[in-house]
């Protein structure tokens, strides 16, 4: 058992796991995000769990968008360092 099993995974909790996000029009991401950390400023193109496609312009970087996005748009995708936390 590891040490951190204990603690709650679920919406509302801090994310526990984090991988790099390269933005691809024709493939969702491998892991459900609870949120998206920009690193780079600029548009995040995304296709959110629900089906809806939409972008968020402008983000300034080290926003954390608190979106649960299936996809990750290459096209309309100007921001960059992208890290998805679930």
């Amino acid at each position: 058992m590891d040490r951190f099993s204990e603690f709650p995974t679920n919406l509302v909790a801090p994310a526990r796991d984090a991988a790099a996000v390269v933005p691809n029009d024709s493939a969702d991401l491998v892991q459900l995000p609870r949120a998206l950390f920009v690193g780079t400023a600029g548009n995040v193109a995304v296709v959110m769990a629900g089906g809806q496609s939409v972008v968020f312009e402008n983000c300034a970087a080290g926003v954390v968008l608190p979106v649960r996005a299936a996809r990750i748009r290459a096209t309309g995708t100007t921001a960059g360092a992208l890290v998805a936390l679930w």
